[in-house]
């Protein structure tokens, strides 16, 4: 008994120093991912979650916010973000002014500038720096801005700056509109700049200073405030309570802390920077100034065109169809037919007369096929009953095919107003197609299909009423049944 009661206590121990050697161990992992390796976790504009790793970061302990209390989830998005913001600017030692970049050598050269490009396509232009003798950059950091503008079209656009550390930044532009694009480049600040900005936001977060005024009947105080104050001055404490930022002022001598009346800004440091630094930051010199171009600084950028969708011609009377168009290279097969009678065209082949719900009985349908629809207009000068049962019918085939093939895409477009005259409303009247268009969209309603909003389109716009609407128009309802088709999160 004594012997296993001995075994019992021997076990015990053992298991207690083991847990005591894991737990060292996890807390030793912890600390190393907290001072230099960090997994964070983020969701990207599609609502994905994304994994990065942030590696050595290290905190300014300014006012103690090296030491505050983060969440795990906190600390790893600021692991993030401080990373994110960090400019790979090489320490190479103090560098004389002459050998810092001088955007009046440098040049940038737009690559394949002599080639004609559509609107989408991504422009690319190479940055290479040189110092004020003239000769090449070896290491990176330069701070530049890009833009592509046509002033006459009062367009413009940023580009995205990639720094290959070794002199050399490639601009990445995606063209927004046709004509003449013109690229522009500045050096905002050189790498040595930016060393010396990185070094007064490290040790002189305070060189913008503020002040209070403390009053109390005749007597009153100004006296200096911050995040944190140096010095072992009594402070008044004037942190929020319920977000905890904090925010301080020396106290006054004569008056309390709750005599606090105002506060402003005091000034700004001044001899901040040595003689030697004051070069890097010289108005005309080397502030925002252009870069410019060895060659070309502009492109010719022409409109996009659907060229690749070709159409065979049936032989097929215009308006009645039906009508096929292939466009081999997006693998796109696009048929169109008017639907079954009431017909106003002025002939249509019996054979030709197909009903919308058959046709839509014929689909197989998936995610890579897209049904448009479009009835109304040949319904105006008819009982509500009949447009009812023709959608009741139509509606059906769209529950069955969206049962079938759940991922097929069903648009209908809904009616538009139209020019009126004596004549013409008593046939084709607003009043009438308003409501078709009503009864449309309550039928439809929760059913799984999109809507083309064609009478909200016309009526907003400035153009005339048309039954046929103007081309801008139409395009405009193009891009919106384009929009459900392709999405922009796919």
């Amino acid at each position: 008994m004594w012997i296993n009661f001995f075994k019992l206590r021997l076990f015990c121990c053992l298991l207690a120093v083991l847990m005591v050697v894991v737990l060292v161990i996890n807390v030793t992992q912890v600390e190393y991912l907290d001072h230099e390796t960090v997994s964070a976790t983020f969701i990207d504009s599609s609502g994905q979650f994304v994994f990065s790793q942030v590696t050595g970061i290290s905190r300014n302990p300014y006012c103690g916010y090296d030491q505050q209390t983060l969440s795990s989830q906190e600390r790893m998005e600021e692991d993030s973000l401080l990373a994110a913001l960090h400019q790979q600017v090489p320490d190479v030692g103090p560098v004389p002014f002459v050998k810092s970049t001088d955007p009046s050598s440098s040049y940038f050269v737009i690559l394949n500038s002599a080639a004609f490009f559509k609107v989408g396509s991504q422009l690319e232009v190479l940055v290479h720096v040189q110092d004020f003798q003239r000769k090449p950059k070896k290491y990176g950091g330069d701070y530049l801005q890009a833009r592509i503008h046509s002033p006459k079209l009062q367009a413009g656009a940023v580009g995205r700056v990639v720094d290959y550390q070794n002199g050399f930044y490639k601009v990445f532009f995606t063209l927004l509109w046709p004509g003449k694009v013109k690229v522009s480049v500045s050096l905002v600040h050189p790498s040595e700049g930016i060393r010396v900005l990185q070094r007064l936001q490290e040790d002189k977060p305070d060189r913008v200073y503020f002040k209070s005024l403390f009053r109390s009947g005749r007597i009153s105080e100004t006296t200096e405030c911050n995040v944190c104050l140096p010095g072992n001055l009594p402070l008044c404490n004037f942190t929020d309570l319920y977000t905890g930022e904090p925010w301080f002022c020396f106290k006054p001598k004569k008056l309390p802390c709750s005599s606090r009346i105002t506060h402003f800004k005091g000034g700004y440091l001044k001899g901040l920077l040595t003689a030697a630094e004051s070069a890097f930051f010289q108005s005309g010199v080397n502030i925002k100034m252009p870069v410019n171009s060895s060659g070309p600084d502009w492109v010719t950028v022409i409109p996009r065109r659907i060229k690749d969708l070709v159409e065979f011609n049936l032989g097929s009377p215009k308006n009645v169809g039906p009508f096929l168009a292939v466009d081999q290279k997006h693998n796109i097969l696009l048929k169109y037919r008017c639907h079954g009678p009431p017909i106003r065209f002025t002939t249509v082949f019996s054979n030709e007369l197909h009903y919308v719900a058959n046709e839509l009985n014929g689909i197989v349908g998936g995610k890579n096929t897209v049904v448009a629809i479009a009835v109304w207009s040949h319904f105006s000068t008819f009982p509500l009953e009949v447009y009812i049962r023709r959608l009741r019918n139509i509606r059906r085939a769209v529950v069955r095919l969206l049962d079938r093939s759940p991922k097929t895409v069903v648009v209908i477009r809904t009616a538009n107003a139209q020019e009126l005259g004596p004549e013409v409303s008593l046939f084709n009247s607003d009043w009438y197609n308003f409501q078709l268009d009503t009864i449309l969209r309550r039928m439809f309603s929760g059913v799984g299909v999109y809507l083309v909003d064609a009478w909200e389109m016309t009526l907003a716009h400035y153009l005339p009423h048309k039954l046929h609407p103007d081309e801008v128009i139409v395009k405009n309802q193009l891009d919106m049944f384009l929009s459900f088709v392709c999405p922009l999160e796919t």
